[in-house]
């Protein structure tokens, strides 16, 4: 997700009591409840999450279809990498706005962990079950339509648990505090 700078974000200074009235009526705050997050907010989150794990995707089964690898071992090496490129952005984020790494390795899990799981058990999902995908090439359009596809399910799957998580005051609303 782009670190928004939109009033409805808390910020550090003067007005933080009217800004964390924003805040929550926006249904970033902790006690928003779920009815109160908006769609575009939690799609926003969503493909915060996607970019992340688009990068890792398609990198790890870039990497692994060119050296040869089998099935299993390109598929974890893509997950693996997803997780690191997902946490890598909100830690950027994060780190950006002065906080310490360890603080910002906590929040990253804090923000990410589920969604992107969930948006991996799917994006997987669809290509383990896609006839032929998992034996298609970097030079094939299956493998890139498959590939394209199974991030475009996923993010329809994701983008509610993002919505659920952030109505509850987790994932991506524990990063909206450290925005600027």
């Amino acid at each position: 997700m782009k670190h928004e700078t939109h009033a409805g974000h808390a910020h550090h200074g003067q007005h933080a009591d009217h800004e964390q009235s924003e805040h929550t009526h926006a249904g970033h705050g902790s006690h928003a409840g779920p009815g109160k997050v908006s769609w575009p907010m939690a799609a926003q989150a969503t493909l915060h999450c996607l970019t992340g794990c688009a990068i890792g995707e398609v990198l790890g089964m870039a990497i692994g279809t060119a050296l040869g690898w089998g099935n299993l071992p390109t598929m974890i090496l893509a997950i693996v990498l997803a997780f690191f490129f997902g946490y890598s952005l909100t830690l950027r984020g994060v780190l950006k706005a002065g906080v310490d790494f360890r603080t910002a390795f906590r929040v990253a899990l804090a923000a990410d962990t589920l969604s992107i799981a969930v948006m991996e058990l799917i994006d997987n999902g669809v290509i383990a079950l896609w006839p032929s995908a998992m034996d298609a090439h970097l030079s094939d359009a299956l493998f890139w339509g498959a590939l394209a596809a199974s991030l475009a399910i996923a993010f329809v799957v994701t983008t509610p648990v993002n919505k659920w998580m952030i109505g509850r005051g987790k994932g991506h609303a524990v990063v909206h505090q450290y925005h600027h």
